[in-house]
């Protein structure tokens, strides 16, 4: 296996042999060609966090209710957090069981995806109580069902006016994070408590939480009564202040909290970025107040007369207050700077004072900062050029991943220093991907993203690069092609290719239509818009599959609205959405009766539901002992079983059959296959692969091969 086999054998390695021992037989005690019976329906409930993160909607399409029911259950208890694009499926595999009623046991960010059309208007108050719980971040993607959430939960508490009342603020959550400006100005102020859970907000929230404040009417009073605990209490609140409200805090109440600021930042318990925000007004209301008073000014230029700065000096969390940048650049020597550069940029400097040290390292290192010291300036790299970038001498990939990991550097400052590394010998791995996170390769140069080895690029397992330019997602999925196109099967194909289909053509989403991989909401709104252009209603709906209904929930979404706007009322009828001049998006959902009570009046019938006909993958049932396995199994370690049963055999089905040699050489047309460690007993052309040949589309034949065959190949490889 080599050395570095050893970093697969994990849990999920452990947990499958456990599972090839207790499941292989299919009469084994409690097992049976239908899965669990009643009696041992509790195995869903047995896996840990960590494999229940890696969960996949396709083998889980096939579970009972009581086993499906068991798995929600479970994730909520052990508190799993799951993608949007899994947790969407998973909605929909929990509409069409009817589980949705049972929503007080499952995951707040599962709720976000139900359709809310589905919810009794008895228990709109608890369903918007527990779903006011999660992340409705994780909605990015699904604008509709985000504003639907939000209009839902009003005409449940049955507000008639935007003004919210204490109760109404308990029970809406981190929901009042998408209310507008004059919902939070007019609310009670209890409002600041669902303010705190939000993880930013716009200019006009902004404006508005400081309307709130300086009217008096929380319970910090008025400005000039604000004490040290209330404003602790404020939490990240406390980092949108405005610089006139800060002029009217009692000075001692005011430095109190700055130092208590910095100190939180220092170590960690605050990010740089909201602390900077926090200094940067903080600080500009200081120089407001020393402008009208008679203290002399410290203007640009003049010479130091806070005294040299010294090793002590930067421990002092007041620092800032003290030096401001002009006193920075006169008080701090290149000796000083050279041995205390990390704790002086632990302090969170306004940008301003960020370029008086840059311009001061220039100073020090006129041929390029040091490695060492690179590791330690990582909130400075967005003010260095590409020119200044080539200066450097970057030798370690743990300099790579301390520089590119943070959320300071600039996208575009990637392939420089990606370039540096590579320059001199370096390569990228998989533990580097990761690192850096996908977001990277989205600014990595085409001829880097083919440098990566296809082996570094299948260990390095899904990675996001939905936010990358349409050309870079173009030329990844080239690379994901050349990873993972001996996959062996269409099933197995498909779950490795997903977050790269963005780049593909519209020949390999025809094909996987035909395949019916159900492909989630998630992954469809980040496919190349120009593709899309291509594909029929019928490729759509048979792409989409049992997901099909989500279109509804995301027809705003600048991908499927451009889509939509192309097609005709009729086609736009077999969706379930007809055209609506007086919308924003010229459609409107269909909906299939009327709406009597207050919480439905404002919903969207969705389809994929009870009782609706949406579309589904038309898999057969798997063992169930199978499909845990494959839901539960991370992607390295299914990727490595694949390879070690060879490229010939589909495992998508619970038991590995042979696929024909047609097959195997159809999804070998991305990458090399190596030929099958054993012959085949019998091969059978499958009729359906004719359709299949301009992309990897293989069909399995008869003849098996066991699950514990293939781990020991995988093993021995």
């Amino acid at each position: 296996m080599g050395p570095r086999a050893g970093t697969l054998v994990c849990p999920g390695l452990i947990f499958f042999m456990w599972l090839t021992a207790h499941c292989s037989h299919p009469q084994a005690k409690g097992l049976s060609q239908e899965g669990l019976d009643a009696s041992r329906a509790d195995l869903w409930a047995s896996a840990n966090t960590s494999l229940l993160q890696d969960f996949w909607c396709q083998p889980a399409s096939q579970l009972s209710r009581d086993q499906l029911s068991a798995l929600i259950r479970r994730m909520a208890s052990q508190q799993v957090l799951l993608k949007a694009w899994q947790l969407s499926c998973l909605a929909n595999l929990a509409t069409q069981h009817g589980l949705q009623g049972d929503f007080l046991l499952h995951p707040p960010n599962l709720l976000l995806f139900y359709s809310l059309g589905q919810i009794r208007e008895a228990d709109c108050r608890a369903f918007i109580h527990r779903a006011a719980q999660g992340d409705t971040e994780l909605l990015a993607n699904l604008p509709d069902q985000r504003a639907t959430l939000q209009h839902s939960a009003l005409a449940c508490l049955g507000v008639p006016h935007p003004r919210l009342s204490t109760s109404d603020l308990l029970l809406l959550g981190v929901l009042v994070c998408d209310m507008d400006a004059s919902t939070i100005v007019t609310s009670d102020p209890h409002v600041l408590q669902n303010l705190q859970r939000c993880p930013r907000l716009t200019p006009a929230q902004k404006a508005a939480l400081n309307t709130l404040l300086a009217s008096g009417r929380t319970v910090l009073g008025p400005p000039v009564s604000w004490t040290l605990e209330g404003l602790q209490a404020l939490g990240p609140l406390a980092t949108y202040i405005s610089s006139s409200l800060w002029m009217q805090v009692q000075e001692a109440v005011g430095l109190d909290f700055f130092g208590s600021m910095v100190a939180a930042c220092r170590a960690g318990r605050l990010s740089q970025r909201d602390a900077r925000r926090f200094v940067t007004s903080f600080l500009e209301a200081e120089a407001k107040a020393k402008s009208m008073s008679s203290r002399p000014k410290r203007g640009t230029g003049r010479p130091c007369v806070q005294g040299n700065i010294t090793a002590a000096t930067l421990q002092d969390d007041l620092f800032l207050v003290h030096y401001d940048c002009s006193q920075l650049e006169s008080c701090l020597g290149s000796r000083v700077l050279r041995a205390n550069l990390d704790p002086l940029l632990q302090h969170p400097l306004p940008s301003e004072c960020q370029r008086v040290i840059k311009a001061k390292l220039a100073r020090i290192y006129p041929s390029g900062v040091p490695e060492e010291q690179l590791r330690l300036i990582t909130s400075l790299i967005y003010l260095y050029s590409h020119l200044e970038i080539s200066q450097w001498n970057i030798t370690s990939r743990d300099t790579v991943v301390v520089l590119l990991a943070s959320d300071v550097a600039l996208e575009n400052q990637t392939e420089a220093i990606l370039q540096k590394f590579l320059d001199h010998k370096g390569n990228i791995t998989s533990a580097l991907l990761v690192a850096i996170g996908g977001s990277r390769l989205c600014w990595m140069s085409p001829q880097q993203i083919q440098a990566i080895q296809p082996s570094e690029f299948r260990l390095a397992g899904a990675l996001d690069i939905s936010s990358c330019p349409q050309s870079r997602k173009d030329v990844l999925y080239s690379k994901a092609r050349e990873a993972f196109g001996n996959a062996g099967t269409t099933a197995a194909y498909y779950h490795f290719i997903r977050p790269y289909l963005g780049g593909a053509p519209v020949e390999e989403l025809q094909h996987l239509a035909q395949a019916n991989v159900s492909m989630d909401i998630h992954t469809f709104t980040n496919l190349n818009p120009r593709v899309l252009q291509s594909l029929s209603v019928h490729n759509v709906t048979t792409l989409l599959g049992q997901n099909v209904g989500d279109l509804q929930k995301a027809r705003s979404h600048p991908t499927i609205s451009s889509w939509l706007r192309s097609l005709n009322r009729s086609a736009l009828g077999e969706l379930g959405l007809d055209m609506d001049p007086a919308s924003p998006t010229g459609l409107v959902p269909l909906t299939t009766g009327t709406h009597n009570n207050p919480w439905a009046s404002h919903l969207a019938a969705t389809s994929g539901g009870p009782g609706n006909d949406a579309p589904t993958s038309g898999s057969p049932p798997a063992h169930l002992g199978y499909l845990l396995l494959a839901v539960a199994l991370p992607s390295s370690l299914l990727w490595l079983l694949c390879q070690g049963m060879g490229p010939g055999w589909d495992c998508s089905q619970g038991t590995c059959t042979m696929a024909s040699e047609d097959s195997a050489t159809l999804v070998g047309r991305a990458g090399r296959q190596p030929k099958p460690r054993r012959k085949p007993q019998a091969q059978k052309t499958s009729p359906r692969l004719g359709a299949c040949r301009a992309g990897p589309c293989p069909h399995p034949a008869p003849g098996t091969w066991s699950w514990t065959e293939g781990l020991g190949r995988a093993l021995a490889s």
